[in-house]
């Protein structure tokens, strides 16, 4: 699944410098992924490095966007060619 940041943000600027794929931007009032760059970290990191650091906790699966590992790991590669 993609991530999604929900309206509990705060702003706080740590999560974009985190990703990897520059999946995360300042929206009009809060941070937003967009879900074609975001591979929760896969091919990067074990884990979502920005819901590691956020800390409010307001960083979490998207329902509506069901990835499996090997979709996630597929748009890896297509964003990060050999």
């Amino acid at each position: 699944m993609s991530l999604m940041i929900t309206d509990e943000c705060i702003n706080c600027d740590v999560c974009e410098p985190e990703c990897p794929n520059g999946a995360i931007t300042q929206g009009d009032e809060i941070y937003v992924i967009d879900p074609s760059r975001c591979t929760e970290c896969v091919g990067h990191f074990d884990e979502p490095q920005c819901v590691q650091v956020c800390p409010v906790d307001c960083i979490l699966q998207d329902p509506e966007r069901a990835e499996s590992q090997e979709s996630l790991l597929a748009k890896f590669n297509r964003l990060n060619p050999a």
